[in-house]
């Protein structure tokens, strides 16, 4: 059994207006085995498409490489835009050594609240996979029920947008949207998709990357 842990604390300030909230990266970046072309930072696996979309989005000339300029440039990006990093899970077993999120089992959460409660300026959280088993939407679902919270929807449609109110002293209201999965394996997903395929008909060159771009474009720049 091999026990898979999450290699980075979160990525948190004061300023930070939104979290980037995942799962786990590859065991490799537990390990330490990393790969040529890897970032030894959140999302920076080289086969990962959050930082190739962010790139798209803000031109930011980034670099794919082991190096910690790569890291620094990633970093001030997301002070620069108020942006934090708090991925939901802490570890998690696996009896197959890969990434695939349904292969996790026996799964410790992060306490995410309290992390929402120290940080009071977070108005919203980018989910980078939905509600399916072992998604980071399902996992928060499962950690705000602990607390007896729920999320209320305000979009059904892809990207599903919900919200929630955090109790407390100030309560305040932190919005949620359900991104399309930034990885290889969604690939598939986002071509069976009639809003992709009505681009595409009129654009053979747009690719799930571009798709992904104008997705996320409305929600990290809002």
């Amino acid at each position: 059994m091999f026990l898979h842990t999450h290699p980075y604390q979160p990525f948190l300030f004061d300023n930070a207006t939104k979290l980037i909230v995942g799962t786990l990266p590859p065991p490799r970046f537990t390990t330490g085995d990393l790969r040529e072309g890897d970032v030894d930072f959140c999302y920076g696996s080289r086969d990962g498409q959050l930082w190739p979309i962010l790139n798209q989005i803000f031109g930011l000339n980034l670099k794919y490489e082991t190096t910690i300029e790569a890291v620094k440039q990633r970093k001030d990006f997301l002070i620069e835009q108020k942006i934090g990093i708090c991925d939901i899970v802490q570890s998690a077993e696996r009896t197959k050594v890969d990434a695939s999120d349904l292969g996790m089992k026996n799964v410790t959460l992060r306490n995410l609240i309290a992390y929402l409660h120290k940080y009071n300026k977070v108005e919203w959280l980018l989910f980078t996979g939905g509600n399916s088993k072992n998604g980071p939407e399902y996992f928060f679902r499962k950690h705000i029920k602990a607390h007896g919270l729920r999320l209320e929807p305000i979009s059904e449609e892809i990207p599903r947008v919900h919200k929630f109110t955090l109790p407390g002293n100030l309560k305040r209201t932190i919005r949620t949207v359900s991104l399309t999965a930034p990885s290889g394996s969604a690939n598939r997903a986002v071509g069976s998709f009639v809003s992709y395929k009505k681009i595409k008909a009129l654009n053979p060159e747009y690719t799930t990357l571009h798709f992904r771009a104008d997705q996320y474009r409305a929600f990290f720049k809002k």
